[in-house]
């Protein structure tokens, strides 16, 4: 085969894949120069490769969110990479945004399903950055007719917010998606707080009180309703109707709201790596 054909067939499977020109070479070689062939090959290679990086720590990535109005459906999603460089590159995040048009497309019902969905994708772009990838978790979101989505994106996708709200709200919507994303509730009002959570609060508020000398002497009565201000009070902190607004910081979020005839029906809120402990070498 004449040179000039080999450097055009080397170019396009460096285009196809995003391997390096020496790995698009000898998988031509490899395979008589049969563009297809060595395509699979390198992405056997990739996929090998992978293999060997699954006890890496992935922490690093973009999380996205985008919904469909006419459908009533958003998604929100954290794809994982282990280093910003990659993070920040075309490939990577095209990945995001492939994945995450897929995931809403399809809503699969279980992550096993998702990572099923984008295996391919997954694979080739790890080809390309030569790093493990991940798609972390993702969350179908619906809304009821009348209601809207709203997302926001911060610090270039480091932080990403989908929330639905009782009405449409061109205004207001996406200060209180940045509100949420600045402030991380985890939580709408204390009466969405699980069980276990209030259960883990109450535990320690109850040590708190029984080794507090000032306390020694309150009836039981009054101690357990102590104990029970504490827990409103830490858990409050984490009340998105509780905190103070960002924008107007006289008021809370629940005051703003009902001033403007608004409230949140449901938000979910991702930030890149959150929960995830890399070990020392890394």
């Amino acid at each position: 085969m004449a040179e000039k054909n080999q450097i055009e067939l080397i170019k396009a499977l460096r285009e196809r894949t995003g391997a390096g020109m020496m790995d698009c070479k000898h998988a031509l070689e490899e395979k008589d120069w049969d563009i297809e062939a060595a395509l699979d090959l390198l992405r056997e290679k990739g996929i090998a490769k992978q293999a060997k990086r699954a006890g890496r720590t992935a922490a690093e990535g973009l999380t996205s969110a985008k919904f469909c109005d006419k459908c009533g459906t958003g998604v929100i999603v954290e794809v994982n990479c282990e280093t910003d460089f990659v993070s920040a590159s075309d490939k990577f995040q095209n990945l995001s945004k492939v994945v995450t048009d897929k995931l809403l497309e399809n809503k699969p019902a279980s992550l096993e399903e998702a990572r099923a969905l984008t295996e391919q994708d997954f694979n080739d772009c790890a080809l390309a950055c030569g790093e493990k990838l991940e798609l972390r978790r993702f969350e179908i979101v619906h809304k009821e007719e009348g209601q809207s989505f709203v997302t926001y994106s911060h610090m270039n996708g480091k932080i990403t917010v989908l929330a639905v709200l009782n009405k449409e709200s061109e205004e207001f919507s996406k200060p209180l998606a940045m509100h949420i994303a600045a402030n991380a509730p985890l939580y709408i009002n204390l009466a969405d707080v699980p069980a276990a959570d209030r259960a883990r609060e109450k535990a320690i508020a109850e040590v708190e009180v029984r080794d507090d000398p000032k306390l020694a002497n309150k009836p039981d009565a009054v101690k357990a309703q102590i104990v029970e201000r504490k827990v409103d009070k830490v858990l409050s902190q984490s009340c998105l109707a509780l905190q103070q607004y960002l924008i107007d910081p006289t008021k809370t979020v629940g005051q703003f709201l009902s001033e403007k005839g608004l409230s949140v029906v449901r938000f979910v809120r991702y930030q890149v790596g959150e929960g995830i402990v890399k070990s020392s070498e890394e």
